[in-house]
């Protein structure tokens, strides 16, 4: 592991657009990247694999966001075997849905899809940004949805999460600008991954001003842009990749 390359720690890296992320991290900026997985090791081992036959650097962590006992654990282990270097790159994109008419609901539909996405931001934000605010630099990035800008029908539960993190986002970063340390988001909208497998891709992308779907390529080049030295001034947004589909 190079002593002079960032890390960067991607929650639900081992599928889909947190994948796409990891593989963008370590080619672009050469950053150390911590593949974060909950189920799923030998996906996340994939990605680590990738990265390393291309020359970069990289290792599975494995925990549950919404466990913040589990977070607190495997991220003080990580810090004791590297007591020299900090996080300073994080990519909150860990998220589960479970769709459904409102009125139908259960309870335990609502909390899941809250407790990964929402409990599971301030887990591991709150567990790493007081070291970025001491290191006087860091970057924050919140993958959220199409569904916490606009709203979707069927997903109350996961708009109201997505919706939740952006205004976290706002917050959180008007109160550590002056650290140096940017907390953005990227809201993508319906992208080619396991999460879409089931949609009718055909029939939605009618909707779609571009007419397709997007690549999780097309999101991590966004987060790449944010996490770079160039987007230093960028700090408290949301970019829309949906193919202008807009409210």
């Amino acid at each position: 592991m190079s002593e002079v390359s960032k890390v960067a720690l991607v929650t639900g890296g081992s599928r889909g657009i947190g994948r796409a992320i990891c593989l963008k991290l370590a080619a672009e900026h050469g950053m150390h990247v911590l593949v974060n997985y909950t189920s799923g090791a030998t996906a996340a081992d994939e990605v680590v694999s990738i990265i390393k036959e291309n020359g970069g650097s990289a290792e599975v962590i494995r925990f549950d966001v919404a466990d913040k006992e589990a977070v607190n654990a495997a991220l003080d282990a990580w810090q004791t075997a590297n007591p020299d270097r900090i996080i300073e790159v994080i990519v909150n994109n860990a998220g589960i849905t479970r769709d459904g008419l409102f009125m139908a609901m259960s309870d335990e539909d609502w909390n899941a899809v809250l407790n990964v996405s929402l409990q599971g931001f301030y887990n591991i934000t709150r567990k790493l940004v007081q070291p970025m605010v001491r290191n006087r630099h860091g970057r924050i990035v919140n993958v959220v949805s199409v569904s916490g800008v606009m709203g979707n029908a069927g997903q109350v539960n996961y708009s109201a999460a997505k919706a939740a993190i952006i205004g976290a986002t706002k917050a959180l970063a008007k109160e550590i600008a002056k650290r140096n340390v940017t907390v953005n988001a990227v809201a993508p909208g319906f992208i080619a991954t396991d999460m879409t497998k089931d949609f009718d891709e055909k029939e939605m992308a009618r909707m779609i001003p571009m007419g397709r779907f997007g690549k999780p390529e097309e999101v991590a080049a966004a987060v790449s842009f944010l996490v770079s030295d160039g987007a230093a001034y960028i700090t408290g947004n949301v970019i829309n990749i949906n193919g202008g589909l807009h409210c």
